[in-house]
């Protein structure tokens, strides 16, 4: 019996986005240890704000400063904090209702265990010593015995130097096990091969294979080996260099059919300069030594393909 292949893999994208004056307001008062709302055109002051009434989808920009105390309306204990989470220690997700505020806010709560945290119980915010104008400036809530002050008051949201933009990181670490047919398809890129699976009703060639074809949902078991070469289908021209990607900018990463398949798989192409790269290029693949997959693919000096030759699989 073949080895059940697996590998750890990290799906990392830092999202990075302008703000408008409503959330600059806010997260710049994060960092000056103030905490903003807006008002809703009923009186309802919503924390975290927002810039359009979720009910009448009115434009809202009267801010309004709470209390750093509040009440826990709703509380979760997480016994194992992950990677970047906000403590090392055990803690409770909480949802806190701060003092002049109508809505909850989402943090975490410091707590010795499960049995300190219920709800309604009052709690204030820990504020980190190093504050750069995000929702981490709020390092933390932590159990407070003050009574609620549920008075708001008016606020210009104007500060010196404001947060305009944020980068907010994403990331998934997971171990991927491939089923059997992309098994096949890897032991066999480990051997310079590239193996797809025939559909034996509508006969198309997938690659990768999925097991399945995605057309007629009927399982796929005939091997196929296709290429090496292959026809650029379309492409885009990459500027902005990939965290943890040692490839340099400008590059292209296109689709390429490869010959027998009949769908397209993703590469980068080298070996020629970005603006000569065309769909229509026929191309085949580089490898490197001890490489397990092609590194990337390069012109072959074939005449370009007929554009009715891969139209179908753009």
């Amino acid at each position: 019996m073949p080895d059940v292949l697996s590998a750890p893999l990290v799906v990392e994208f830092p999202f990075t986005r302008s703000l408008g004056p409503v959330q600059s307001a806010f997260l710049t008062g994060l960092r000056e240890r103030t905490v903003l709302g807006v008002r809703t055109g009923d009186g309802k002051v919503l924390v975290p704000p927002v810039e359009y009434d979720p009910v009448t989808a009115e434009e809202l920009r009267e801010l309004t400063e709470v209390a750093a105390t509040g009440t826990v309306t709703t509380w979760a204990w997480n016994p194992a904090p992950r990677r970047d989470q906000p403590l090392a220690t055990p803690f409770a997700w909480v949802l806190v209702k701060l003092d002049g505020a109508d809505t909850a806010l989402l943090h975490v709560l410091d707590a010795p265990g499960p049995e300190a945290v219920h709800t309604g119980m009052r709690v204030r915010i820990r504020w980190a010593p190093q504050r750069t104008g995000a929702i981490t400036d709020i390092a933390c809530f932590e159990p407070y015995e003050g009574e609620a002050t549920p008075e708001s008051t008016p606020h210009s949201g104007e500060f010196a130097d404001p947060v305009t933009g944020i980068v907010t990181p994403a990331r998934l670490d997971y171990t991927y096990t491939p089923g059997r047919a992309q098994s096949a398809y890897l032991n066999a890129l480990s051997e310079q091969r590239t193996v797809g699976e025939r559909c034996p009703s509508c006969r198309k060639v997938y690659v990768p294979p999925r097991g399945a074809c995605p057309t007629c949902g009927v399982a796929t078991a005939e091997q196929v080996e296709v290429g090496p070469r292959g026809t650029v289908t379309t492409y885009c021209i990459v500027n902005i260099k990939a965290k943890n990607l040692d490839i340099e900018v400008p590059y292209v990463y296109a689709h390429i059919a490869l010959d027998g398949a009949d769908l397209a798989l993703h590469g980068r192409i080298g070996g020629i300069p970005c603006d000569q790269v065309r769909m229509g290029l026929r191309v085949e693949p580089v490898w490197t030594e001890g490489g397990r997959h092609p590194d990337h693919y390069r012109p072959t000096g074939e005449p370009d393909a007929d554009y009715d030759a891969y139209k179908e699989l753009l």
